[in-house]
């Protein structure tokens, strides 16, 4: 026997996690736990929309024997559950919890999208989904036997491939939208950008801070400036694109790489919707350059090689969409989200180091490169 309290408002007695995963492995006759532990699990990402993570190990008596089981229990939330959701003034917080998505992962896992996506490409299995109150839910998985593997130039290809694939699905696209999310790039701009990233670019103050003053030079911020300043048009040409299935946070992080699994275990779908063609494409390239795991480095060369790969996986799947509406949804989108708020304004109350002086360096980079990529692709 053991004991499931650590998992907090997510525990289940023993005759209930027995029912659950019995079902859940087709076992017929009498079943029970005859022992049980849980760990919570490391994880040192903030998340606004998780509450906890746990590892829970144990055995099943059966009929055909005793039968080991293990699982990973994941407690999403909504944001305004989020202690950081006390840094949210007052008269924002209606909009900011609205913008940020969380029922959208349970769902994912509720849905049969796992046999739909591209071979290649695969999703946890959900052994039970049990909402907790209107406004949190625990996702019980079965515990993945992740290993790490670089991410080299073939990794990062292939991972960009297998995203157009998903993109380009006939068999996904009816779960584009599983999330049933009434939420568009006009959300975002009424909501964080208008509310904190433009009034963040407009403050004098933060671009004479050293960490941004060494990093983010005034040309470089006279173009942001004006690209916030004309970001409803960026918003409107990008909603005029044809919009694909996208996981909507495509970083390395959430394409693992699992013992026994060819391809990508892809983890979080909290962000999971239609998107601009190309959209996962930003996250594959600098989501870990954002968070300081990798130097930026020749961000264009890398760029051209997952478009390339992206449109090939479209045409994999017999989608048409055109290489340069790829380009241009892509590049929209990525300075939309990720170059417009690259100033890394969470650090700005951190002791001077050589590593943040590096990341903001490698920020700027990425600011700089969504913009050159908004211009080159401009249309004629």
């Amino acid at each position: 026997m053991g004991d499931l309290s650590g998992l907090g408002t997510a525990a289940v007695d023993e005759p209930t996690l027995a029912t659950m995963l019995a079902a859940h492995l087709g076992l017929d006759g009498p079943v029970e736990v005859v022992d049980v532990e849980a760990a919570e699990f490391p994880y040192d990402l903030v998340s606004i929309t998780t509450r906890s993570r746990h590892r829970v190990h144990g055995t099943l008596s059966t009929p055909a024997g005793p039968v080991p089981f293990r699982l990973f229990v994941k407690v999403v939330q909504a944001w305004e559950r989020s202690p950081l959701f006390a840094q949210v003034p007052e008269h924002l917080r209606d909009i900011a919890a609205k913008g940020v998505p969380w029922r959208t992962e349970p769902l994912a896992y509720r849905s049969d999208l796992a046999r739909r996506l591209p071979d290649g490409l695969t999703m946890p299995a959900a052994v039970a989904v049990r909402d907790l109150d209107d406004l949190s839910c625990a996702i019980w998985l079965e515990e993945l036997d992740v290993v790490d593997v670089p991410w080299d130039e073939a990794r990062h290809r292939r991972a960009a491939r297998l995203l157009g694939r998903l993109s380009g699905s006939a068999a996904v696209a009816p779960l584009a939208g599983v999330g049933g999310l009434d939420w568009t790039l006009r959300d975002y701009l009424a909501g964080r950008f208008d509310n904190q990233v433009h009034p963040m670019l407009r403050d004098d103050g933060i671009w004479a801070h050293p960490l941004v003053a060494g990093a983010f030079d005034t040309g470089l911020r006279d173009r942001l400036r004006a690209a916030a300043d004309g970001a409803r048009g960026i918003v409107e040409e990008a909603l005029s694109l044809p919009h694909l299935p996208a996981h909507g946070d495509a970083c390395p992080n959430n394409l693992l790489a699992v013992d026994g699994v060819d391809g990508f275990v892809l983890i979080d779908y909290s962000y999971w919707m239609p998107m601009p063609p190309g959209a996962d494409l930003g996250q594959l390239l600098v989501g870990d350059v954002q968070i300081g795991r990798t130097r930026a480095g020749d961000l264009a060369g890398r760029d051209a090689a997952h478009r390339e790969a992206y449109v090939a996986g479209l045409r994999d799947e017999g989608c048409d969409v055109p290489a340069e509406v790829v380009a241009r949804g892509h590049a929209l989108h990525h300075l939309l989200l990720t170059g417009l708020s690259s100033v890394p304004w969470e650090h700005l109350g951190s002791p001077p180091t050589a590593e943040l002086a590096a990341l903001a360096a490698d920020r700027a980079a990425i600011a700089r490169f969504c913009l050159d990529r908004v211009d080159e692709t401009a249309p004629a």
